[in-house]
């Protein structure tokens, strides 16, 4: 007889996120186990207990999720978990602190419906935050020439650098560029195909009479929800919507992509004990999905 499955949430905040818990009810697990306020120093205990409570077959009925709105702090505590297992002592994990992860994936996996990403020249805007990153990694995996664009170059540079260290010629992929005004925009996005907006709530970055100068644009995908959104045109709800010869993706659009590949990815981390979910494995979770 199978074990209940047990998720144990792990979080660097002072609060366990509500969000996460309550996706993870959603996902159909049978108890949910959340500490906050989590350390680098303070996981390996927590992952101890859940490596050493249950052996063999039943180690895959215990799972780790790893949450907070800090995303650099929960890149650090998949390591430090990762570090604890050893041999077949292990149990599943998944990152997706801030929501980074899950973002991501479903804004590459909505251009991906409308555009061969092998083929393309892609622009992401804020492309220094945790989403931007992460979308910018796997745009460049997919093959996509991609424009990381930040208000400083030292910044986007250092970013660029950090997200590809492993391979050559995923790292050549990844330009990273400055644009503090409207002509500086344009000249970073005016030959791409697609755009993708990442920056904070309430800014907008890419104008409409920027936007109207760049004739290569095909998708435009906004993941800021408060006004004034990011791209101008791209309303909030839009999913796949056409607007001037351009489709457009909103934040809400997005999202109930972003949701179905949360709830998914919790699921698989029950499948085995050996998974670690990170960017790539969620994204080819959510291309399962269709």
């Amino acid at each position: 007889m199978a074990k209940p499955k047990i998720l144990i949430q792990l979080d660097a905040d002072a609060h366990a996120s509500v969000f996460d818990a309550v996706v993870a009810v959603d996902a159909g697990i049978d108890h949910l186990f959340q500490y906050h306020s989590v350390t680098p120093e303070k996981i390996r205990d927590l992952v101890y207990g859940a490596m050493f409570t249950r052996g063999g077959p039943d180690l895959a009925s215990t799972a780790l999720f790893i949450g907070g709105s800090n995303v650099a702090a929960g890149e650090q505590l998949l390591r430090k978990a990762v570090g604890c297992f050893f041999g077949p002592m292990r149990v599943s994990v998944m990152l997706d602190a801030n929501g980074a992860n899950t973002t991501a994936a479903a804004a590459v996996l909505a251009a991906s419906k409308h555009l061969d990403l092998s083929q393309i020249q892609a622009a992401v805007l804020a492309g220094t935050g945790p989403v931007g990153q992460r979308a910018v990694r796997l745009l460049a995996r997919a093959g996509a020439q991609v424009r990381l664009i930040s208000r400083s170059l030292e910044k986007a540079a250092a970013a660029a650098e950090s997200i590809a260290p492993s391979t050559e010629e995923v790292a050549a992929r990844i330009t990273p560029l400055a644009a503090t005004t409207a002509e500086e925009t344009l000249d970073a996005v005016a030959h791409c195909e697609l755009v993708i907006a990442a920056g904070a709530a309430g800014v907008e970055l890419l104008s409409a009479s920027v936007r109207s100068r760049c004739p290569a644009l095909q998708v435009a995908i906004d993941l800021n929800a408060v006004p004034p959104l990011g791209i101008a045109g791209v309303e909030s709800h839009d999913k796949g919507t056409a607007r001037d010869g351009v489709i457009g993706y909103g934040a809400l659009g997005v999202g109930g992509t972003k949701m179905k590949i949360h709830r998914a990815a919790i699921q698989r981390l029950f499948q085995s004990n050996d998974q670690v979910l990170d960017a790539e494995q969620i994204y080819a979770i959510g291309r399962e999905l269709g």
